[in-house]
């Protein structure tokens, strides 16, 4: 599997490009599987994620070097303060070409959805999601998605409230929708990171598509 790639550092910072397939950090103190955070363990001792990426989606990845950089980004992110970019490829033809997505999110045990369940206890979580397509393919539309807030799969439930799931998800697509053989994996990438350093300096870091999912766009 392939490691991270450091885009930008400082003495409280690093941002890496996570590659799809690798975990940030594993789910409980079982799982050995390659995760950034055990890259971060060998490289940058001491050093802690900010935030999250799910393990098929790639892209930036905001990593604070020390507690004090960690709760003062994690103060941002609470506070709507850092601007998030995502681009995603999903199935069918958009009727809008902007919107806005403003639906909580239940949580309950690991698992996130836009319907309580019936029994047992469950955390309901504001989530907002706002979307531009970019350009619209015969059966697909490529999409810049920048999410208000931070809940896990949000961008990936909200898609697929809307009736057009990301293309190759193999949670929430439906098994009816085929996820291309030449892809093989979630179409979706952090693109763009907007925040400001604990030093004051404004940062605007972007990562480039990965080889695999601008060779895919390329066949439609």
């Amino acid at each position: 599997m392939s490691e991270p790639k450091v885009v930008y550092e400082s003495p409280s910072t690093l941002i890496i490009n996570k590659p799809s397939g690798l975990l940030t950090h594993p789910r409980n103190e079982h799982d050995k599987r390659e995760s950034v955070a055990s890259w971060l363990a060998k490289n940058y001792p001491g050093a802690v994620w900010a935030h999250r990426l799910d393990k098929d989606t790639s892209g930036i990845l905001l990593i604070a070097k020390t507690p004090e950089a960690l709760a003062y980004y994690r103060e941002l992110f609470h506070d709507r303060k850092i601007q998030k970019q995502y681009i995603a490829l999903v199935y069918g033809t958009m009727k809008n070409e902007t919107g806005i997505i403003d639906a909580p999110l239940f949580k309950f045990g690991t698992r996130q959805s836009m319907r309580p369940p019936r029994e047992g206890n469950t955390l309901e979580r504001a989530a907002l999601t706002e979307y531009k397509v970019v350009k619209q393919f015969d059966d697909y539309a490529i999409m810049e998605v920048r999410p208000k807030t931070g809940r896990t799969h949000q961008i990936r439930i909200h898609l697929r409230s809307i009736g057009h799931p990301i293309v190759c998800d193999p949670i929430y697509a439906e098994k009816s929708r085929v996820c291309p053989v030449e892809l093989g994996r979630l179409f979706l990438h952090a693109q763009k990171l907007i925040f400001t350093t604990p030093e004051g300096q404004a940062m605007t870091l972007e990562a480039d598509l990965p080889p695999e999912l601008e060779n895919f766009l390329k066949t439609l």
